[in-house]
């Protein structure tokens, strides 16, 4: 199946010059859907998998589908203020300004190996931020997965040295 014909790209969103991947129509199709939790799951397969994690909002419609598929609890990462237990936050930038992201502080146990899933690839600030929260509380990163990497942006130069994967790369 090629997930290039689940994508939608829509100019000058969210602002002029952007052109936006639009995962709704992969979204629509129950066939997309399950082909992505299968390829992420490969991506994975031989690895100790103990937890899947996700960044709100979009990361979570994939997260939940694979924790459930591999077996494993499902971590919400989320924007500040959203989550209603003790939590860990980290800060990272944008192109300007800042924003952060948080986790409870008891989302991992020590030690578990944690796979991170979100719909996009970009600059990588996010999960990159996600990644450092989970070995905040303990945790492992075993991979960072995306549906969609933009090839022509740093993102993957700055999750050195976690592994990481994407399901397909727009250049």
């Amino acid at each position: 199946m090629d997930l290039n014909d689940f994508l939608r790209d829509v100019p000058d969103f969210p602002k002029p010059g952007i052109v936006f991947k639009d995962i709704t129509p992969l979204l629509a199709t129950p066939a997309a859907m399950l082909h992505c939790v299968e390829r992420f799951a490969e991506l994975v397969s031989g690895q100790t998998i103990d937890r899947v994690a996700a960044i709100e909002s979009r990361g979570f419609l994939f997260g939940v589908p694979l924790a459930l598929h591999l077996g494993v609890g499902f971590t919400p990462i989320r924007k500040p203020g959203k989550l209603p237990w003790k939590t860990r936050r980290q800060d990272y930038a944008l192109e300007y300004g800042t924003d952060a992201v948080e986790i409870h502080e008891d989302a991992v146990e020590p030690g578990q190996s944690v796979l991170l899933i979100d719909d996009l690839l970009a600059t990588g600030g996010t999960m990159r931020a996600s990644c450092d929260l989970i070995e905040q509380i303990g945790g492992k990163i075993a991979a960072c997965a995306f549906v969609v990497e933009l090839g022509f942006l740093p993102g993957r130069a700055k999750l050195a040295p976690y592994p990481t994967h994407a399901l397909l790369r727009v250049d």
